[in-house]
């Protein structure tokens, strides 16, 4: 699937680059119980970091935890290490890692951009290198979006350019643009991706769990703007680095890292280039915090929201194809919309701990 991509671009004289920043979480332990699903269902978070933790004398409020220095960040050393074997027997080239803004252990790993099938096996290494680091330390390492409630999820924010085949030159970087320095191809992109947002999400964000994370409030994408700076968009295009064509990208925020990156990568590229083939005009960029707009505002800028869940997205994606068919036949894609549908059909049959709050005296 991913190598069909990447030639379907080199037909095309085309070659793309793929930087995803890795979110997760490290627990001290789970404890999960489903073993009588019909007399209730819960789980526990224990973490050190955690502020409903009784033991140690540090913590980390909830959002308080971006950039904490040792020996508040309690879990830098296993990080490191988790860097360290990327580096050493894997030849990754890691660019950060840090604490990420939710307590209870969230972090970051960061390594090089580079072609779409080599950074989706290097997805897929780190995660196995990191939760095998963390076991041998006793922990659990979870890339699930939204583990808990009342902090932020755990995304995998994509940056995305595309260049000549040859990878001599930047198509999506324009020194005369004065907004971001985003060329006409850029714009195409940004449109591509926007127009097929709702479709993709059925593969960028794949689980149910996914679209508790795709709130308001939290630092995750809700609504389908563009901009240079506005993290409440789901497409910022960082411009930190002016004058730098081999810095100019856009990021994608929506996917998290239970995505198939194989999947997710290939179909980013394609939402792109159908943006591109068919000159896709984003619109105006929105540089307003959105999460503040009031409905009738967002309506008059039309601004769309993504999907509220997995079945809706999934909607979407059937309604949505035919960008995809390119590279993606019809049995992988009749197959993956048949999968997630019995996944969560599954999940709706179970009542929520939460529902038992709210409506037990009914």
């Amino acid at each position: 699937m991913a190598e069909a991509a990447e030639t379907f671009q080199e037909q095309r004289g085309l070659k793309s680059y793929f930087g995803p920043e890795l979110e997760f979480f490290l627990f001290d332990k789970v404890e999960i119980d489903v073993s009588t699903p019909s007399s209730g269902t819960g789980y526990k978070i224990k973490a050190r970091e955690a502020p409903w933790e009784k033991t140690g004398n540090f913590l980390i409020r909830f959002k308080e935890g971006y950039y904490p220095a040792p020996p508040v960040d309690q879990l830098m050393d296993v990080r490191l290490e988790i860097v360290e074997t990327l580096t050493k027997f894997f030849g990754f080239e890691i660019e950060a890692t840090h604490h990420e803004v939710a307590t209870a252990g969230q972090g970051e790993i960061d390594f090089r951009f580079s072609t779409l099938v080599d950074t989706a096996d290097k997805v897929q290494t780190l995660k196995y290198v990191g939760k095998n680091v963390a076991a041998n330390k006793g922990l659990v390492m979870t890339f699930m979006p939204k583990p808990m409630f009342g902090d932020n999820g755990t995304g995998m924010h994509t940056h995305f350019s595309l260049w000549t085949a040859d990878g001599s030159k930047n198509l999506m970087y324009d020194p005369s643009d004065e907004y971001a320095e985003l060329s006409q191809t850029g714009r195409y992109v940004v449109g591509g991706l926007l127009h097929h947002a709702r479709a993709l999400s059925a593969i960028v964000s794949p689980t149910t769990n996914s679209y508790r994370r795709l709130i308001p409030g939290f630092e995750a994408p809700v609504y389908l703007a563009w901009s240079k700076g506005n993290r409440s968009a789901v497409i910022r295009v960082p411009s930190y680095y002016r004058g730098m064509e081999v810095a100019k990208r856009i990021e994608y925020r929506a996917p998290d890292p239970s995505t198939n990156p194989y999947l997710a990568f290939s179909a980013i590229l394609m939402a792109a280039l159908d943006g591109v083939n068919k000159k896709m005009d984003p619109g105006d960029p929105v540089d307003e915090n959105i999460y503040h707009l009031t409905p009738e505002r967002r309506k008059q800028l039309d601004i769309r929201e993504l999907p509220r869940s997995l079945d809706e997205a999934l909607d979407e994606l059937e309604s949505d194809l035919e960008f995809l068919k390119p590279v993606f036949n019809s049995s992988i894609l009749d197959t993956y919309i048949s999968m997630k549908r019995d996944e969560a059909r599954a999940v709706a049959q179970y009542p929520h701990p939460v529902e038992m709050y709210y409506y037990l005296d009914s």
